[in-house]
This record gives C-alpha cells, structure tokens and sequence, in this order.
C-alpha cells in the first residue's frame, strides 16, 4: 500500500483514471460527455470508461474499474453511486474522485469537493489524497447516514412508477402518505456505556456532516472518528414536520454539544418493535443493528489544503 503522498504523486504524474457515471440519472446522462471531454483534456487516461445505464450492473462495472489498474476511480452520480463506489474502494490502493451529479451531494459537500463540474475536475488535477472514515452498519460500509423508521419505510413504499415520473419528488409525496398512519417507536441507544431513550417516528446515525443537502451541524464531518446519532421530532406528527424544518434551517449554526446530537464512536441500536433500516438510501433489514466506524477507510481525492487526520 502506497502512502497517500506517494499516491498523490502517482495521479499528478501519470494520470491513470477509470471512470464510472452513472448515466441513467438525468444529470448523469447531460454530464457524462463534458465529464470524459474535461478529464481527457486534461490530461488523464482513462483506462476503463464506463456510462451505465442499468443502476443494478454498478458493483459488476465498478470491479472492472478497478481491475484496470487505474490510480483514481472517478465516480460520477449521486450520494448513492459514491456511497457504492466508497464501500468498494475501502481499504484499497486507489483513490476516490468525485463528480457530484446528484441532487444532494451529502458526502461531496462533507469532505468538501465542489459541485461545480469544472472545479471538481480541477480537485481530480490537482487535488490531494486524504483518507476519511465509513460508517459500519452491521457489517456494510458506508459513507453518509444510517436511517431507523419513517425514511426506511419511505424507501421501500416509494412507488417506482411515481419515482420514474416526478424522480425524488416521490420520497416526500409518499413520506406525507405514511406519516398519517406511521407508529413513533422507542429506540434505546447505548453508546459509551450510557442508555439514551427516544419516543420518535425518525432516528439518524450520521458518518458525514449533511443530510439532504444541508448541514446536520456545523461541526460533523467524515474525518473526526465519529457518529452523530439524533432523533428527528418526539412521538408526535407535528413534532417531526417541525423538527425537519428546523434542521434544514438552523443546522449550520448548531454543534454536536447540543441536543439532541449524540457524537460516538460506535452504538447499538434496539427498538420496541423491529423497525426498517436504510442505509445511505438502500433498505437494509431491521433493528436491533451495531454502527461503528471503519477509521481513514477510504482514500479520498480532495481539494489541495484539505486537513487530514
């Protein structure tokens, strides 16, 4: 295994990329030409090159990535996307470059990539190589958030017909369908030898520092070996509505020292009744589930100046 300077120095030098986009999202399929155009311009080889049209072959087309040898896998697409492109870069020689083309971009704005095409390309060019942490679900890695109740049961109703027609638009129109019949649970948290008890309908376990776009705190991120597990409202309806709209708007100017943020390394989380599990958007089971953390587990290609601990 290279150091990460080592490797840096093997992506300025050599320019040996894969890339990976996914273009059946929309902006995927707008971004992909001006994507391989921009990487070709400057200067990269892409040994592999791959726009994909079928979301299941992503894992199959990231192997064949990654068995070109390439020094950078550039991965292009939404928070899912690079979610599966992180897990199957963990704890390997090769760095992750991202082209944020989602409509959230949670863990590209965490570690700081820019959104912008064009500056995202000038990070891959000359850009540095950091390493961050993944979140352990179980035994899946992964690079945003962990979800226990309304969300997973979001996932798994959303009707693929309404997602094809008005795309993410489905999540809240089917959020506002449940949430008239959705149970609140009890979960009990055990982190660091102490039992923290919520009645809520939602409960987050974050890795990075944002969620749906916005800031969770203005100091979480996906390099302080930490989880922030929080609740999202009490038991009520009301309460989770206005929950959700206060950390849209105040998230920025809140710290992990404040309710209801709980910062840890690691938790076991156990319900009254099994609860849904989503992981970084994917059903994945149900409670009771442990989330650890999987320390500098990916090697990251990030703006030049990015503090790495």
């Amino acid at each position: 295994m290279r150091t990460k300077r080592e490797l840096t120095e093997a992506i300025h030098r050599d320019r040996r990329a894969a890339l990976v986009v996914n273009a059946h999202s929309r902006r995927g399929r707008q971004f992909y030409d001006q994507s391989r155009e921009r990487l070709l311009a400057a200067g990269f080889e892409l040994l592999g090159d791959h726009p994909l049209e079928q979301p299941r072959e992503l894992e199959r087309t990231i192997d064949a990535a990654l068995a070109t040898g390439a020094d950078l896998l550039v991965a292009g697409g939404g928070d899912g996307t690079i979610s599966t492109a992180g897990r199957m870069l963990a704890h390997r020689d090769v760095a992750l470059g991202l082209l944020p083309l989602g409509t959230t971009n949670n863990f590209a704005r965490t570690v700081g990539v820019p959104l912008d095409l064009d500056e995202a390309i000038t990070t891959l060019t000359h850009g540095t190589v950091v390493d961050v942490d993944l979140g352990v679900a179980g035994d899946e890695l992964f690079t945003n958030h962990v979800g226990i109740g309304l969300s997973a049961e979001i996932m798994v109703s959303a009707p693929p017909k309404l997602k094809r027609v008005v795309g993410r638009l489905a999540y809240p129109a089917t959020a506002l369908a449940l949430l008239a019949r959705h149970r609140p649970m009890r979960a009990t948290v055990r982190a660091d030898g102490r039992e923290t008890v919520y009645d809520t309908h939602q409960l987050y376990v974050a890795n990075g520092g944002f969620h749906a776009g916005r800031p969770i705190t203005a100091d979480a991120g996906a390099d302080d070996r930490l989880l922030v597990a929080y609740p999202v409202g009490g038991p009520t309806r009301g309460g989770l509505l206005r929950e959700t709209a206060r950390n849209a708007a105040t998230g920025h100017r809140r710290t992990l020292r404040t309710d209801p943020f709980l910062a840890t390394g690691e938790v076991w989380l156990e319900t009254d009744r099994p609860a849904r599990v989503e992981v970084d958007g994917e059903p994945r089971g149900h409670t009771p589930i442990r989330i650890g953390l999987a320390a500098n587990a990916l090697r990251l290609m990030a703006p030049p100046g990015t503090p790495d601990h």
